[in-house]
């Protein structure tokens, strides 16, 4: 039946490229699966499992993908679609099916490298934000030959074509019983096939492997927001309340919550009895700076001496871990101090309001607070979220053509980022002012470029941008040094995610571990805080070295204060769709217990070594739900806004 189908009727072109298809979607599973030997080590059984499911997400996404075809095929005209014209035009859509086909391999292959995955909601990010990705790729990869190379390969491969699309020509027209069988197969394919289909393993590179890039990619697209209340646990409201407040109170235990009906976040903070008399506050977030990089946490390669000094000369809080795996989940944790929510980050929805933010009391008292950036603004929405909380942006675009010294797809050279800051600083101390700078930086990305004689690494590597970014940090304290306002300036460096966030697990702990350093000679004695913290913490720990009084809206705790209390440490871990709390258990080492999409709970004991998968134990659920159902509930019943005491200003 099938064998006639494909010599006599239009559907042969179809059948022919469905099994071009598979071929080459089967031939991308062997390439990744042969890139993760040394995270993967498979049985029989997994290989089996892998491209069994493999060929049923290739099949649910081609079911999707061929239904405007089919219809197209059934309802052409016969005297149409023989002639010459209809023909050329089969011809080039061919041409360009099988060069997206190849297109799409090659994309995979370059996205699986730089984050061990198939497409996710950061590759619908990249479409997106297409002058920045494309002039990153064109920057990172030779472009042209690749393009060339899927060039020969797609007219070669059309060759091959060519005797199906011949006799697709004069087939005789589709009848409608085989028409409606082709279309129920997506619908099979809705009933059979979803996103947990391809869950095959408990190790994260499995479930990839055995996933379908562009399916995956369309799923990430529609789930970019997840709402909490329709795919997580949940407790009820009181029991939520009372557990939000046990846990705000269990890190600050001098703090007074302030009574009000429903779920409630705020509570009021005492300061520490002798403040330091900072002044300014420089906020630097590194961007993708793992603490394995760093010297100062074991790493023999000599990339961060500068680091590696501020670290050994300030405090260090060496068990930090970032929320997330991407740069508007660190902004997003650092700035507000809250939990990150399932799927896009607060920071680029587009209901922008202003919250309170690490911002809000230095606003309060007549600070200058400025937002620094890079590169341009507008990428992952920063700018707009920024401005909305009170600050003034200063960008890429802000600075003169003589005060840009390098500049790649990202943005200018993080150095020349610095000077703008320094002078910026300069006004406002020769003002009176002080100030609050938040500085995002951009150079250690790929295509990891930057300006030639500052270090002795070629450009290129992650290696060498990460020895740039540390020698960019270097300068900027050795400059900052010679200004009359560094004595009574908080510098703070912390990185906004690790370099990588992929491993084996759905929430790889290790691949979140990140440097938090802050630096002041005058004012701090050099101190290593192990006591385990988040990025959420940010935001309190400073305010408590200035020695604010304030009604705090902060789901994060002021670690100094926390690290006496008996209460053992935590750290909030999560990607868009899965949603974790790391806990100290002391003797018993760590636990991450973390919520899943359809009400489910998963938790592993000593994730970032043994990995043992354990019973779920009720005391970390309640905490886990107090986190990330009490931070959607707050965010959903506008609890977490702030009104600003002037207009927001867009731009600087």
């Amino acid at each position: 039946m099938i064998m006639k189908l494909y010599k006599d009727s239009r559907l042969s072109l179809l059948f022919w490229f469905s099994g071009f298809y598979f071929i080459l979607m089967t031939c991308v599973r062997f390439g990744l699966v042969s890139f993760s030997f040394d995270q993967v080590e498979m049985t029989a059984h997994q290989y089996f499992q892998v491209f069994f499911y493999g060929i049923l997400s290739d099949i649910g996404f081609l079911s999707y993908f061929i239904i405007p075809f089919i219809l197209y095929i059934f309802l052409m005209p016969k005297k149409i679609w023989q002639t010459r014209v209809h023909y050329g035009l089969v011809y080039l859509v061919s041409f360009a099916l099988i060069y997206a086909s190849y297109f799409i391999c090659v994309a995979e292959f370059l996205f699986w490298e730089e984050f061990s995955s198939r497409f996710n909601f950061i590759a619908v990010d990249y479409l997106v934000y297409r002058h920045e990705v494309s002039q990153n790729i064109q920057e990172s990869y030779p472009v042209i030959w690749i393009l060339g190379v899927i060039l020969i390969f797609s007219l070669g491969t059309l060759a091959l074509a060519k005797p199906s699309i011949k006799v697709s020509r004069y087939a005789k027209k589709t009848n409608f019983s085989t028409t409606f069988l082709l279309l129920c197969l997506p619908v099979v394919s809705y009933i059979a096939l979803n996103q947990q289909s391809h869950q095959i393993s408990q190790n994260r590179y499995l479930n990839e492997l055995a996933a379908n890039g562009p399916y995956q990619f369309v799923a990430a697209f529609r789930n970019n927001e997840l709402k909490y209340q329709d795919f997580y646990l949940q407790t009820s409201s009181q029991v939520l309340a009372q557990n939000l407040q046990e846990e705000i109170k269990s890190y600050m235990p001098s703090s007074h919550w302030i009574k009000s009906p429903g779920l409630e976040i705020r509570h009021q903070v005492t300061p520490p009895n002798h403040p330091l008399g900072f002044k300014n506050l420089v906020l630097v977030t590194v961007e993708s700076l793992s603490a394995d990089f760093l010297g100062y946490f074991g790493n023999p390669q000599g990339l961060t001496p500068n680091l590696d000094q501020l670290a050994s000369s300030g405090i260090v809080f060496s068990n930090t871990y970032a929320t997330g795996s991407r740069t508007t989940r660190g902004l997003e944790a650092i700035s507000l101090s809250i939990p990150p929510t399932p799927g896009r980050s607060l920071v680029k929805r587009p209901e922008q309001t202003t919250h309170y933010s690490i911002g809000s009391e230095f606003i309060q008292r007549g600070y200058d607070t400025k937002f620094f950036y890079g590169g341009r603004g507008y990428f992952d929405n920063m700018n707009s979220f920024f401005s909305h909380n009170g600050f003034r942006i200063l960008d890429q675009t802000d600075l003169r053509e003589e005060e840009i010294g390098f500049s790649n797809a990202w943005g200018v050279a993080d150095e020349f980022l610095y000077h703008r800051l320094i002078k910026e600083a300069n006004q406002d101390y020769q003002k009176g002012k002080n100030f609050f700078y938040y500085v995002m930086t951009t150079s250690n990305h790929r295509p990891y470029t930057f300006p030639k004689g500052r270090i002795d690494l070629p450009t290129g590597s992650r290696e060498a941008a990460v020895k740039y970014t540390d020698w960019a940090i270097g300068d900027f304290i050795t400059q900052a040094q010679q200004q009359p306002w560094f004595d009574d300036t908080l510098f703070v460096f912390i990185a906004d995610h690790c370099a990588s966030s992929a491993g084996r697990q759905d929430l790889e702990v290790s691949k979140h571990h990140i440097p938090w350093i802050m630096y002041a000679p005058k004012k701090l004695a050099p101190q290593d805080i192990q006591y385990m913290s988040s990025q959420i913490d940010v935001a309190p720990s400073i305010y408590a070295l200035f020695g604010f009084k304030y009604t705090s809206q902060f789901f994060g705790y002021n670690v100094f204060s926390a690290k006496e209390t008996p209460q053992l440490g935590r750290a909030l871990i999560a990607n868009y769709q899965y949603l974790g709390l790391l806990q100290d258990l002391g003797n018993q080492g760590t636990v991450l217990t973390y919520l899943k999409p359809q009400a489910q709970v998963t938790a592993i004991k000593h994730p970032r070594t043994q990995a043992e998968f354990i019973p779920t134990e009720n005391w970390l659920v309640q905490r886990l739900l107090a986190y990330y159902q009490g931070a959607a509930e707050l965010y959903e019943e506008h609890k977490l806004n702030w009104k600003l005491p002037y207009p927001v200003e867009l731009r600087y």
